[in-house]
């Protein structure tokens, strides 16, 4: 593929780094699906500059990013609240920004929120590992996360952008409502744990990352004690470390774990832009 425009990063911020919609099918060989946290606000990203849904942008944490392009081109920002400028004007999050070749493009910190997603026409055409461009912050595939003055290549436009004036997308919640299924260990607790799960309030940690959100609140009691065998760790999954403090692993969670797994939760989702102290509940499926 021939490229028509790069991509110069003169800040990166906090943690940028490329995302697609991540490498399904390799968990039997140790490798989670990684890719976007928030995979919805990737695809309306893509869409918006004319890309298929799939195609690698950035995923920019909490502290925004500066980036130059090197040719004239559209792209597009989305998820968390946050200042745009496309060189001396303000921009808008999403919409399609057309931009002039040499243009410095800067995401603010977010204000609400903690990731934004960046499109380019034509997508970030970084070699793919396993079928994915994503990076794995876990296992290390795929690129690493970006640094000052890295430059990343684009490949060809596909489509034209989308003929929208500006999509909004849904603000953070203040209190996130998860749904858990309970299992496969969640025998290995106490009836008390499971119902302090579902009524008790935790709040988001500040050590959490895209392996996974760690929660602090009221501990979750066992019932059997020694260790467990490793086992299958899924997107989602709920584990009960030592402390009793949940963590919900999220898209560069490790395959296997030796902790007992309490219960799933359906759609990590919400978690991509819960910041720290972000109060959190969970409760059963709707019957």
């Amino acid at each position: 593929m021939t490229h028509i425009t790069e991509i110069e990063v003169l800040r990166a911020g906090a943690l940028t780094t490329v995302q697609d919609l991540g490498r399904p099918g390799w968990a039997h060989l140790g490798v989670p699906r990684s890719g976007a946290l928030d995979p919805t606000a990737l695809r309306l990203a893509n869409r918006l500059v004319g890309n298929p849904e799939e195609a690698a942008g950035l995923e920019i944490t909490l502290t925004g990013c500066a980036v130059r392009l090197t040719r004239a081109t559209t792209v597009a920002i989305t998820g968390a609240e946050a200042a745009v400028r496309a060189g001396e004007r303000p921009g808008d999050t999403g919409r399609p920004l057309t931009l002039p070749a040499g243009t410095v493009l800067t995401i603010g910190p977010a204000r609400r929120g903690v990731r934004s997603w960046l499109a380019v026409a034509g997508g970030i055409d970084v070699p793919a590992v396993l079928g994915s461009r994503a990076t794995d912050t876990l296992s290390g595939l795929g690129p690493a996360p970006l640094r000052d003055g890295d430059r990343l290549p684009v490949g060809v436009p596909l489509g034209e952008p989308a003929p929208v004036d500006v999509t909004v997308g849904p603000a953070p919640a203040p209190e996130l409502h998860l749904t858990v299924r309970l299992g496969p260990r969640d025998d290995w607790f106490t009836p008390g744990a499971v119902d302090r799960l579902f009524g008790t309030a935790y709040t988001v940690s500040p050590v959490s990352n895209r392996v996974g959100a760690r929660l602090a609140g009221a501990p979750l009691p066992r019932a059997v004690a020694g260790e467990l065998p490793s086992e299958g760790i899924v997107l989602g999954a709920v584990q009960v470390p030592a402390d009793g403090q949940p963590l919900v692993f999220l898209a560069d969670h490790p395959t296997t774990g030796g902790y007992p797994v309490i219960g799933v939760v359906t759609d990590v989702t919400p978690l991509a832009q819960a910041r720290p102290g972000t109060t959190v509940r969970f409760h059963g499926p709707q019957r």
